[in-house]
């Protein structure tokens, strides 16, 4: 088992498809894998998720799978010589069509995008390449004028960070994803484009509880409402590729702190990713300021870092792993770090789940205990005790394989598939028995417990036990 909290989240790609490199990887320290929607056919991503399950097994611990879908993806329409090229100053003609454009005239297949499209609104080119500013909102086209010039090649994208696109977050190929994604029995839908509540509420209804949802913050409009959706979501990651696009670049490491912050303090795990170690796509080491990014999610109290292209097409997967676990260990060994974790806690909601989550945690730090050890069905437990950061860790023992493969996401949390327990005297031998399993208790260690009774009543945590390691 991991002797880190922070865990670690890989993309599946081609560099990380063969079984024996899978079993690598997850050996290596990751914890939970990436399906990427955006990229491959359903045929790659089925036989993806059954050479992770079959990898699981054989890794005796349990590993959990997201899927990623694509989101809408805004783009200009095509040209008629391939490009047009920009220049700084000119003046520009949007207009809503599927027709080719033409020098001067940027043609784009979204009407709503166009019409919903105001004067000092600003959009972005070409992954921020280019940018340029309506100016005029005319009946049907828009002129705009162009700040950051240069060469606009076919269906480039368009970012628009200063306006809420009446787009919704699933087009016609993501729900036809979601439903094969949920068919596949992943642990966590990813949503992308989130703009606003609602669209996760939307997901919610087609997803129900058949799976989690993460929703990824890269729309400026989402920072706005952090606090609801992180509330109706289920995880949440700080997507700092398209976030980087809409927001100034100073500007992407203050959200990037303010969507941890919130997460924490609604107890839902956050993932911070994109190009964090992206020099290892090619390259054997990070640089320098990698390392320091990656050091600087775990710092902040992120529940898991992830790898994109690094894991998916790099040339070094097994390494780029392996090197974010020695990051992440050598942060958790800084006694900074952990004096600092508790300057961002928020006071427990006034629940019986809530207070049984901080006692265990101050019991645990008051007698040095090994490991707090919490009975859960849903995650629910587990997930609260995970919010206070204990030092000791947390084991969540939980007789439903998908609850501990959610779990795999959580800070801190070590998972141990068993039957519920009957009584207290079976609740603390089936923990004493884990916590040996796992190697973090030894004779003599004190371990807390805490569950809910009458047991196998989810949402029922009301009972806390403290016993000694025999």
């Amino acid at each position: 088992m991991r002797a880190r909290d922070c865990k670690i989240v890989a993309t599946m790609g081609p560099a990380s498809d063969p079984p024996e490199r899978l079993a690598m990887l997850i050996q290596a320290g990751v914890d939970c894998f990436r399906l990427n929607f955006s990229h491959g056919g359903r045929e790659d991503h089925a036989r993806r998720m059954q050479a992770i399950r079959e990898a699981e097994a054989k890794a005796g611990a349990a590993v959990g799978v997201f899927a990623d879908l694509q989101g809408p993806k805004i783009r200009v329409g095509m040209f008629k010589d391939g490009e047009i090229k920009l220049r700084f100053g000119e003046i520009v003609t949007l207009e809503a069509s599927n027709e080719p454009g033409e020098a001067g005239l940027i043609r784009l297949p979204h009407p709503e995008l166009v019409n919903s499209l105001e004067a000092g609104d600003i959009l972005k080119l070409d992954d921020g390449k280019l940018q340029i500013t309506v100016t005029e909102v005319g009946r049907t086209q828009l002129k705009a004028r162009v700040d950051f010039g240069g060469v606009l090649k076919n269906q480039k994208g368009v970012n628009v960070p200063t306006r809420r696109i009446p787009i919704s977050a699933l087009t016609e190929k993501d729900r036809e994803d979601l439903a094969y994604a949920l068919d596949l029995g992943v642990d966590y839908i990813a949503l992308s484009f989130v703009q606003h509540p609602e669209d996760v509420r939307e997901a919610r209804a087609l997803i129900g509880d058949r799976a989690g949802i993460i929703s990824k913050i890269e729309k400026p409009s989402a920072l706005t409402q952090i606090e609801e959706i992180v509330e109706l979501s289920d995880a949440v990651m700080v997507a700092r590729g398209d976030l980087g696009v809409e927001l100034p670049p100073e500007q992407v490491p203050i959200a990037q702190r303010k969507i941890i912050r919130a997460a924490r303090a609604a107890g839902r795990p956050v993932i911070v990713a994109t190009h964090m170690l992206e020099s290892m796509v090619e390259a054997a080491t990070p640089t320098r300021a990698e390392a320091s990014d990656v050091a600087t999610a775990v710092y902040q109290g992120a529940d898991a870092v992830m790898l994109s292209a690094e894991s998916a097409v790099g040339r070094h997967p097994q390494s780029a792993v392996a090197i974010m676990d020695r990051i992440i260990r050598a942060v958790e060994e800084d006694e900074e770090y952990w004096a600092s974790l508790p300057r961002d806690m928020t006071p427990p909601q006034a629940t019986t789940a809530d207070a049984i989550a901080l006692s265990a945690r101050h019991i645990a730090d008051t007698l040095g205990a090994a490991s707090i050890v919490a009975y859960t069905s849903t995650g629910s437990t587990a997930l609260r005790v995970a919010r206070e950061r204990p030092r000791c860790g947390v084991v969540g023992l939980t007789p439903i394989r998908e609850t501990a493969r959610k779990l795999a996401l959580v800070w801190g949390v070590r998972t141990v598939v068993v039957d519920d327990a009957t009584d207290v005297e079976d609740m603390v031998a089936k923990a004493d028995v884990a916590v040996r399993k796992l190697g973090i208790a030894e004779t003599g260690d004190r371990v807390a417990v805490i569950a809910g009774i009458p047991f196998g009543r989810p949402g029922k945590t009301n009972t806390i036990r403290v016993f000694r390691v025999e």
